[in-house]
């Protein structure tokens, strides 16, 4: 170590174990605690040694502002607690604030339909992820939901699509249908193969009548292809 080093710590320890009288009735705390650490204790008492804002622009402009010091926009301020005491409290507020908007969206919200989309076994450990891909998008001129999604197991070369109507009320023709790639893209790719087969890696809308695929080949080996596909809805 070098003499800075030591000197470093000397000085820590001169500033924050000298013995603190005024404190010695505070459970046995009879010295003052490193000053960053008093802050991460999960407890509600005061700090030991509180910070001195004395100076502090901030505080200032608060205490000299009409407006601001009585202001409800203001999160108020606790001098003397940890860092965890004041995240308790803005939990708190947080979650008084977002009470009455779940509650109200809550009550609006109702089932439209129900599908089966697959059934697993009722005996098996852990319930595999076989849902894949969600992606939602709102057609604002047709007024309609759309759902893009894979299943995983059987229907790896299959991308599912469930459309809704905005309006819960009106139903729209082909609710959910699969559209199933396979091999359709070997006249494009490669005319003179004819085992390829593809599977969807990622699907979102392009706009409210395309949508963007990202297809990989579905055999194992090195140099796989991948094809960016434009798909129209029509």
């Amino acid at each position: 170590m070098t003499q800075k080093d030591i000197t470093f710590v000397a000085d820590f320890l001169t500033e924050h174990f000298n013995e603190a009288p005024e404190l010695y009735n505070r459970k046995g705390k009879y010295f003052n605690v490193e000053r960053v650490g008093q802050y991460l204790k999960d407890e509600d008492d005061d700090l030991v040694s509180p910070p001195n804002t004395e100076g502090n622009q901030w505080f200032n402009f608060l205490k000299n502002s009409t407006h601001l010091k009585e202001s409800p926009l203001l999160f108020p301020y606790y001098p003397e607690k940890s860092l965890h005491f004041v995240k308790r409290q803005m939990e708190g507020v947080i979650d008084q604030c977002l009470q009455k908007p779940a509650d109200v969206i809550g009550k609006s919200v109702h089932q439209a339909v129900c599908m089966s989309l697959y059934k697993i076994s009722q005996s098996e450990d852990s319930t595999p992820q076989l849902f894949k891909l969600p992606f939602l998008w709102n057609d604002k001129t047709s007024n309609i939901h759309y759902v893009l999604f894979t299943i995983l197991e059987n229907s790896i070369s299959k991308i599912h699509i469930l459309r809704r109507h905005t309006d819960t009320s009106r139903s729209v023709s082909n609710g959910i249908l699969a559209v199933e790639f396979g091999n359709i893209l070997n006249n494009s790719i490669n005319e003179s193969s004819d085992s390829r087969c593809y599977s969807c890696l990622d699907a979102h809308f392009y706009d409210d009548e395309t949508v963007t695929v990202v297809l990989k080949e579905s055999v194992e080996q090195e140099g796989k292809e991948r094809v960016l596909a434009q798909l129209p809805l029509s």
